[in-house]
């Protein structure tokens, strides 16, 4: 797939190229201040990409046959519309290459997708902080979804979670 207006080339990640996405990964945790949180490697991400039944995908963005960005998805399914979407998880362009068009082709490629698909939805989160970002998505029409909060369970909490299930006090939610 390409994005002729920019000179950006767009698609699939291959074999091989676990590599590639990892330095993406490792380049958007520093530039989102969270490389403490990083834990994932080469050998995850190869194992995850390109598994017999991979459950998350990822785009690879070229210019003049270089690396230079990724989005990396998975599909979700909205209960409201009772149709799939697409979860895009990272979206990341190398520092000195924003602003010309490939953050953009990379979302217009999984656009064309989820149009194709029949899917629903494309969504992410974006830190509050990253203004520029922020900026962009407005351009392209992304709403906020500034009604709902994000929950996460991890380590201890989840672990806690899963042994206890039911037992755990506390009201139940609604």
């Amino acid at each position: 797939m390409s994005a002729a207006s920019t000179g950006v080339t767009i698609r699939r990640a291959r074999p091989g190229e676990s590599g590639i996405v990892a330095g993406f990964i490792r380049e958007l945790a520093e530039y989102e201040r969270l490389a403490h949180e990083l834990r994932a490697g080469e050998a995850e991400i190869d194992a995850a990409l390109f598994c017999d039944n991979p459950r998350v995908f990822c785009d690879l963005a070229f210019l003049d046959d270089e690396p230079v960005g990724f989005a990396l998805y998975f599909y979700n399914f909205s209960t409201f519309l009772g149709r799939h979407g697409i979860w895009l998880e990272d979206l990341y362009v190398r520092e000195g290459l924003r602003g010309r068009g490939i953050g953009k082709a990379l979302l217009a490629s999984l656009a064309r997708r989820c149009v194709a698909e029949g899917l629903g939805r494309l969504e992410w989160w974006v830190l509050d902080w990253n203004a520029p970002a922020i900026a962009t998505y407005r351009a392209l029409g992304a709403q906020p979804m500034e009604e709902w909060t994000v929950q996460r369970l991890t380590g201890e909490a989840l672990t806690r979670l899963a042994d206890k299930g039911g037992e755990i006090s506390g009201r139940e939610p609604g």
